[in-house]
């Protein structure tokens, strides 16, 4: 890229940064320092490819002043993890919506396929579940208790084993983003295509209302959070692929930390929907309107907080900038 045109494409962010530093306009210690490594990152491209430049000279001269400006001011609060999960990552992941919505468009066209498969092929779904669970749904089905699984382990034993579980898929879902975002969307091919095909299973044997009130009551935060490691996994493998005016391995730093912070938010769902499973789901007797009310508010924690409340936020920290 010639200089002109690389000072034309970041000279707004210099000068915002710069007058951030030289009057003194209050902003948190973690955007500060987002701001830093930016132009830290365009500071080594400046001297890679623009040596004894006026630019380089600029660009080091920010980077020195943010430097004593940060380590004088910055000072973890004792509320650090309150503070990250209500203001500083809903803020932060404003930015990152279009990674979910893409995550979420890849889970449910995996999810219709599986269904469809399963709908025109008998021996799929055995395919995908296994023909001892299968067999095993065929035989609770018969009894008249569709979703007697639920009751087979101890509440604590589900809780802690399904939780663990869950983390394990939303990491891999993360992890395998290093292979340039595709490891990421196998994974969620894989998920989209077992559920979809499930569903179907108890819709083949008319017990899909008796599914839908019993599974989502877990599986609307699990599913949903599922998609939310798979946005942080997109994140990882963007950084790889499109790494703009960063050089690549810059790229990748930033990509690894935003998705961590992606994959952190969901630690809490995954906990809720650990004890949904073990301590609720299992009560299949429940009436619908009890389901249905917990499925829907589960639904609408999900979305306020991924969705609605950082557009929230970022309307309110654009307005008080």
């Amino acid at each position: 890229m010639r200089e002109a045109a690389f000072i034309k494409q970041n000279k707004d962010k210099w000068l915002r940064f710069e007058n951030v530093l030289k009057n003194n306009i209050q902003i948190s210690p973690d955007e500060l320092s987002a701001l830093y490594i930016e132009v830290t990152d365009h500071l080594s491209y400046a001297q890679t490819f623009y040596p004894k430049s006026q630019t380089l000279s600029y660009l080091n001269s920010l980077s020195i002043l943010a430097h004593q400006k940060i380590y004088k001011s910055k000072k973890e609060s004792r509320n650090r993890l309150i503070t990250f999960y209500t203001k500083e990552f809903p803020l932060f992941f404003y930015s990152y919506q279009k990674h979910l919505l893409v995550s979420f468009l890849t889970f449910f066209l995996f999810s219709l396929i599986g269904g469809y498969s399963a709908a025109t092929d008998v021996d799929f779904v055995r395919l995908i579940m296994g023909d001892s669970y299968v067999n095993m749904t065929l035989d609770n089905i018969e009894k008249g208790d569709p979703m007697a699984v639920y009751k087979k382990m101890g509440e604590m034993e589900m809780f802690l084993g399904i939780t663990i579980n869950n983390i394990r898929v939303a990491l891999n879902a993360f992890v395998f983003g290093v292979f340039l975002s595709i490891g990421t969307l196998f994974i969620l091919m894989r998920n989209g295509i077992m559920l979809g095909s499930f569903q179907y299973f108890f819709y083949e044997h008319g017990v899909f209302w008796e599914s839908v009130s019993t599974i989502w009551i877990h599986g609307t935060i699990e599913i949903s959070v599922i998609i939310v490691a798979g946005a942080a996994g997109l994140v990882l493998g963007n950084s790889i692929l499109f790494p703009g005016t960063y050089t690549r391995i810059h790229s990748f730093i930033r990509g690894a930390k935003a998705g961590l912070k992606i994959l952190m938010s969901t630690i809490p769902f995954f906990i809720i929907a650990g004890f949904l499973e073990g301590y609720v789901t299992r009560h299949t007797d429940m009436p619908y309107w009890l389901s249905f009310f917990i499925i829907g508010g589960s639904l609408f924690l999900i979305l306020y907080y991924y969705i609605f409340y950082p557009i929230k936020l970022n309307k309110l920290h654009e307005r008080s900038n």
